[in-house]
């Protein structure tokens, strides 16, 4: 099959490790031509260019940017973003062949374009759901439910739902706020399709004697918590904060922190004003390098911000769950992460915002080594088992397997 994937993500090459990356080798790795358009936006100062290699052809559209970025450039470079990747498409791939259009959220502005390659290919299409919006962005605040930008965004949210054959959601409770509130959905095409990892065999190292951790000033006595990941508005960052603040009162448990995004000089400018002693903050590391230290912890940090009514399936936990590690969130009260990892005991979860027992928990997480080395294999044993990329890869093949 030729496949084509539509993403706002910088792709370069499939090498690097990634939920999207890992799927595409996976494509590859089974016999599959894999097309990737992505985003090259105008902070790298590149061009639009076709890369190809084998059975993979990277077209790098120049955009303007629209990731980690203020929401005034974003919006508008998102805006633009379909007329950009239509242009670079028949310019280059004019003569190609599609039968699969593959594309996750948010591409809502990309309507146009998935259309255009359906009925041009009369090509399957098939959407993997991971962020709702614009309903996420309400309930941050950032936009309102009474103005034109919302009312045209959900008409294209609509318009995706409709012109996708299948819509894969990360969670059950995923498909559950799709029902509730789409009531034109045809529910037949919803079904799960799990944020997903190709699984590595993690490397041990053993904290105490890491001269890693000796190298950044990280005590190897304390039970180690990891947040590792983007750093903005929808991770919670002021409640964060106030766990860093809370936990300088503790003596058995430490925070990293470790990440890049538009929340990161927020988080920069309290840590140059406070000094937390129990805790780093680390700025966005390559995946090996953040893997290892990840490897080194003891337990990882989940975060959402508590006004969300969207349910969100964050894909940090991933890294996580690759590294045994038990997982402690504190989500909003839709989200289902945390009651997956309740019911199968690789995690324990809080409503956001509510310090007291958040700070219960890490104590929970902090007293009992054999109790996070038992709940870090149950995770794993849940990823191998559910969030493995062979389980997103499947749930979109069957829909082309005779």
């Amino acid at each position: 099959m030729n496949i084509v994937f539509l993403t706002l993500v910088r792709i370069s090459d499939v090498s690097q490790r990634g939920i999207y990356t890992d799927l595409l080798r996976l494509f590859l790795e089974r016999g599959h031509s894999v097309y990737v358009v992505s985003a090259n936006e105008r902070r790298y100062g590149g061009k639009t260019e076709v890369v190809d290699s084998g059975r993979l052809h990277i077209l790098k559209v120049k955009t303007l940017n629209i990731q980690k970025t203020n929401y005034i450039e974003k919006g508008i470079g998102v805006l633009l973003l379909e007329n950009q990747y239509m242009s670079a498409i028949n310019k280059y791939w004019n003569n190609i062949h599609f039968d699969l259009i593959l594309y996750s959220t948010p591409p809502i502005t990309l309507n146009g374009v998935i259309l255009y390659l359906k009925n041009k290919n009369n090509a399957k299409t098939y959407l993997m759901l991971k962020d709702i919006f614009p309903q996420n962005a309400v309930d941050l605040g950032l936009l309102s439910k009474k103005s034109l930008l919302y009312k045209m965004f959900r008409r294209k949210e609509k318009k995706l739902y409709s012109i996708s054959d299948y819509i894969g959601c990360t969670s059950p409770a995923n498909i559950d706020f799709l029902i509730e509130h789409n009531k034109q959905i045809d529910k037949s095409k919803l079904e799960i399709c799990p944020n997903s990892v190709e699984l590595h065999e993690m490397e041990y190292f053993s904290k105490d004697n890491s001269e890693f951790l000796e190298k950044l000033n990280i005590p190897s006595d304390k039970t180690l918590f990891i947040y590792g990941g983007n750093l903005g508005e929808p991770q919670g960052l002021d409640f964060l904060l106030r766990i860093v603040e809370a936990n300088e009162l503790r003596a058995d448990s430490y925070i990293i922190i470790i990440g890049g995004g538009t929340g990161y000089a927020k988080v920069k400018r309290w840590f140059d004003v406070h000094l937390p002693k129990n805790a780093l903050l680390i700025p966005y590391l390559p995946k090996a390098e953040y893997d290892k230290i990840v490897c080194l912890c003891d337990v990882g940090l989940v975060l959402l911000d508590h006004r969300f009514t969207v349910p969100n399936t964050p894909s940090r936990m991933l890294s996580y769950l690759e590294c045994r590690l038990p997982i402690l969130l504190a989500t909003d009260i839709v989200t289902d992460a945390g009651r997956i990892a309740e019911s199968n005991d690789f995690g324990r979860w809080t409503v956001s915002g509510n310090l007291e027992e958040f700070m219960s928990l890490m104590q929970y997480m902090s007293e009992d080594g054999n109790r996070r080395v038992v709940m870090g294999r149950n995770g794993y044993d849940f990823l191998m088992n559910n969030w493995t990329v062979e389980h997103t890869y499947n749930s979109i093949m069957r829909h082309f397997r005779s």
